[in-house]
């Protein structure tokens, strides 16, 4: 089950929250009483109310706005209690002055807006001890490993608990609590009302996570990166396992540089069973690998992982072959019947991971490649390693070319109005594809058009490789067209500025 939390000044915009998210399928609600600008009105706020609650008033000392004295706030507790709130949130300090009455349940809680204490698990221990129907521990996440900590100890756990890690960081925790017993998680009202750090909207828990859906046998996907939040890749593969029946959940998982290999170490214990690897892991998570395709030793990058039944995990890369359906979906008629590129030259901007794969499959497609790269060394180091040619940033306009492929971010949500190519640089007929999938429509393709150049959008490059993961994770056939429907309607219509 989702809690939503509503932290609102009036009592007029809490109630008319209340029942709007009643209507939204809400079927539990925190009331966060430290919000209101004035003294709360509990009869008010509890009289007809739409779903059973949790009464909150969070004091600043753990990062609420209560203004009022602790002897206001304890006794307004006490009378949430005796006015028969379905719970009540106490801090373990607290929790020994409220005595139990009525059918009220108490969630006996415990807060760390900096750190995943050392001790947490005895700080657990504690507050098991102190009447509580329902223990909640929520710290922040300072690595991966806090959040694993905090799910291990729902895992463990003798009495109802909720625990997760804050942070985006820990937001993989938030998702994957209730597969370990967690009575509930916690959502906020919409995404622009973040209430705790790393907290989700109850519309991306209910329709993106599917939360309620999770259970102990749902196996585990996810989105290694940093940063991953932008990404809509929960959202195609949340949706393709849903529509084919596959019962998974597909998370993101922020992990910085450093601590990738510890990291995935610590992750073996929630048994993930495939991982898609996005900046900056591509190269790195080759190490963790037990075995890799042909393409991923010659790309030297990976941007799919995934555990055999044996218990090793197999490295693939999605991107080239995606990548050689774009191109060849844009030459449509011109393709040739065997899906070579002989003859045709290929400027390639950007020496990054996606340029780094779509440059092998170009060049092993017998096409003449150039890279242009705003960083020279490593432009110069990946035509080493192709065997191919390459021209500074600045020359990049100099060189004529069939096929243009932007492979860097640049004109990428929300830095719209930018392009990596200039529109005089383009010639009619040439082919322009552009790897940014959001927005659909970027500036580079808008100049493209007005050129008359043949135009592909990183869509058909983002949904062609993510569906090749799908297969990879469930062996079973994506929904190809759900993805493609799900990524536009995800993606905000955008107005470029004229040039």
């Amino acid at each position: 089950m989702i809690c939503v939390s509503i932290g609102r000044t009036r009592h007029k915009m809490m109630i008319l929250e209340h029942r709007a998210l009643a209507e939204r399928g809400a079927r539990l609600v925190e009331l966060r009483l430290d919000w209101l600008s004035r003294l709360p009105d509990l009869g008010r706020l509890l009289k007809d109310r739409p779903t059973p609650v949790v009464v909150t008033i969070r004091r600043p000392s753990d990062r609420g706005r209560w203004r009022g004295s602790e002897e206001q706030r304890q006794m307004l507790l006490r009378q949430a209690i005796v006015d028969g709130a379905e719970y009540v949130d106490l801090e373990g300090d607290v929790a020994p002055k409220i005595p139990r009455y009525g059918n009220t349940k108490r969630i006996v809680s415990f807060h760390d807006f900096d750190e995943t204490p050392d001790r947490i698990e005895e700080i657990y221990a504690e507050l098991c001890e102190l009447d509580a129907d329902i223990v909640k521990v929520v710290t922040m996440a300072n690595a991966p490993a806090d959040a694993v900590r905090m799910l291990q100890i729902v895992a463990d756990a003798r009495k109802p608990t909720i625990a997760f890690a804050m942070g985006d960081l820990g937001t993989f925790s938030r998702i994957l609590c209730g597969k370990y017993g967690a009575p509930f998680t916690y959502a906020t009202f919409s995404a622009d009302r973040e209430l705790a750090p790393g907290q989700l909207s109850f519309d991306e828990m209910k329709n993106v996570y599917r939360y309620d859906s999770i259970g102990p046998q749902t196996k585990v996907f996810g989105l290694l990166g940093d940063p991953v939040a932008h990404s809509l890749s929960p959202l195609i593969h949340n949706a393709s396992f849903a529509a084919v029946g596959f019962d998974a959940v597909y998370v993101p998982f922020r992990v910085p540089t450093h601590l990738l290999q510890e990291t995935l170490k610590e992750f073996e214990w929630l048994d993930v069973r495939g991982y898609s690897v996005t900046i900056p892991h591509k190269e790195a998570v080759l190490q963790y690998a037990d075995v890799c395709t042909e393409a991923v030793r010659e790309i030297g990058a990976a941007n799919t992982l995934v555990k055999q039944p044996d218990g090793r995990w197999f490295a693939h890369n999605t991107d080239a072959e995606a990548a050689i359906e774009s191109i060849l979906l844009g030459l449509g008629e011109d393709a040739p019947p065997d899906g070579s590129l002989h003859g045709k030259h290929v400027l390639l901007l950007g020496a990054g991971g996606v340029a780094r794969a779509i440059g092998w499959a170009v060049v092993n497609r017998g096409a003449k490649v150039t890279i242009a790269s705003r960083t020279p060394k490593r432009a110069a180091k990946l035509a080493e390693q192709l065997g191919c040619t390459y021209v500074t940033w600045e020359n990049r306009g100099s060189v004529t070319a069939d096929i243009l492929v932007n492979g860097t971010p640049v004109g990428m949500h929300p830095n719209v109005d930018e392009s990596p190519y200039e529109a005089h640089w383009l010639r009619e007929g040439m082919l322009v594809f552009d790897t940014v999938y959001n927005p659909e429509r970027t500036l580079l393709l808008k100049y493209a058009r007005e050129r008359d150049c043949r135009t592909v959008s990183g869509i058909e490059m983002f949904v062609r490789q993510a569906a090749r993961q799908f297969e990879l994770f469930t062996n079973q056939s994506p929904p190809t067209e759900l993805m493609r429907q799900k990524i536009r309607q995800a993606i905000s219509p955008v107005v470029i500025k004229d040039a």
